[in-house]
Formats: C-alpha cells, structure tokens, sequence
C-alpha cells in the first residue's frame, strides 16, 4: 500500500512536471532571460506549486501523524549559515547554467537526452563532494550532577 501511494504521488509530480514544461531547459532557462527571450509561465507553475503546498500543509499539520510513520519528523533548526547560504547559491547558480533542477531531471531521463545523465552525474558528484566539506558536529556532552 505504501509503495503504491508512493508511486501515485511520483506519477503525479512527473505528469505535472511534462506538462509545465519544467523538464525543458530552456523553458527554464527562458524563465532567467529577462532581457531576451523571457518566458514568465514558470512563475505561474511555481505560483501554482506554492498554492498547492499551502493548502496542503495546512491539511496535513490537522492531522496527529502521517499517515505511515508514528510521528512527523520536521527540522528543528532555524540557523542561517555559510552552509546554507552557499549550497543555495550553488544550486542556484547550477540551475542557472543547466536549466534543470533534479526532479524535473530524473523525470527528463526518459527522453533519453545525454545532458540529462551528465546533469544527474554532476548532481551526485555534488553530494559526494558535499562530505567532505561538511563540518564535524561537535559530540554531545553530558553534564553530570
């Protein structure tokens, strides 16, 4: 039952993205050409998202827990640091040059296309990189009374 809503939610999202265009680069790279051949549909698929994922939210936190989990398991941190700031500046300087987030991407592998495979490489070599950059988390201490 899980993996079949699991599939049915993926289904959706990868429809939706064919049909906005969002696995099409240069759609997205339409969207940042202000000054040339600017595209300005994928604010109304990102306005359209935005409007989805409040409506969503607000029924789902109704709810005591998910519905295949005991509890919901939220972020707890609200620090904006270097880390933060330059993985998003990263990834959206990486959106920038490739037109393609990652979704939208795994969703393009179908057609076939060579820069969707070298995108998606790129991504991982990302997050390997990532663990070697990341700061070591200091280990808890214990205070003894």
């Amino acid at each position: 039952m899980r993996l079949g809503y699991a599939f049915g939610v993926g289904l959706i999202f990868g429809i939706g993205l064919a049909l906005s265009g969002m696995m099409n680069p240069a759609k997205v790279l339409n969207f940042f050409d202000v000054v040339g051949t600017w595209d300005p549909s994928l604010a109304f698929v990102m306005g359209g998202a935005v409007i989805v994922t409040f409506v969503g939210y607000r029924l789902v936190w109704r709810r005591d827990a998910p519905l295949f989990e005991p509890v919901f398991q939220v972020p707890t941190s609200k620090v904006i640091d270097k880390r933060l700031v330059g993985g998003s500046a990263l990834f959206g300087i990486g959106w920038g040059i490739a037109g393609f987030c990652p979704a939208p991407a795994i969703a393009a592998l179908g057609t076939g296309r060579w820069e969707v495979v070298l995108f998606l490489v790129s991504v991982a070599a990302g997050f390997a990189a990532s663990r070697f950059v990341r700061s070591p988390t200091p280990p808890a201490t214990e205070t003894t009374s």
